[in-house]
């Protein structure tokens, strides 16, 4: 019993210090309403249809509302970097990184509610297997497109409790 009692007491002091969930209210909370209103334009490449997915699978659970319609517009920047040397000055290590620039429009005025960026990196091993290299740069991508989809949906998320609960 003495091991429960701190257990029982730690909702009460999340919620003393102003701490709220920012799906509160489920489907018909105004963070899911908001999300859930939210169309994704296309994206340019192979990473671009990746992410588009990513972010279409996330957006999509969120019950469409009756608030206005929002467009998000992002833009890619896919890089892979060779980089750990070898005497022969062949290429041991990658990185691939996907940076997102994302815009958040409200489709009834044309106005630019939301500029932000998103990005993330992974490390690629260079094998002697051409095939296992590409490989796992296509791994590394769509990895990436997740973590970056992610990122924006929580962005967007916490823009959207912002703008309802001021």
């Amino acid at each position: 019993m003495k091991r429960l009692l701190p257990l029982l007491a730690i909702p009460l002091l999340l919620t003393g210090c102003g701490l709220r969930p920012v799906y509160g209210g489920g489907t018909q909370g105004a963070v899911a309403q908001a999300l859930g209103n939210v169309d994704v334009a296309p994206i340019e490449g192979r990473g671009g249809w990746l992410v588009r997915n990513a972010l279409n699978d996330r957006l999509g659970a969120m019950s469409g509302g009756s608030g206005p319609r929002y467009k998000l517009v992002v833009k890619l920047d896919d890089q892979i970097t060779g980089f750990g040397l070898r005497a022969d000055a062949a290429v041991t290590r990658e990185r691939r990184t996907l940076r997102a620039r994302y815009k958040l429009i409200d489709e009834a005025t044309g106005a630019q509610i939301l500029d932000d960026t998103a990005g993330s990196d992974a490390g690629i091993d260079v094998t002697s297997s051409e095939y296992a290299t590409i490989a796992a740069e296509d791994t590394a991508l769509e990895r990436l497109s997740q973590t970056v989809a992610d990122q924006i949906v929580t962005r967007l998320a916490l823009f959207s409790r912002k703008a309802a609960n001021p």
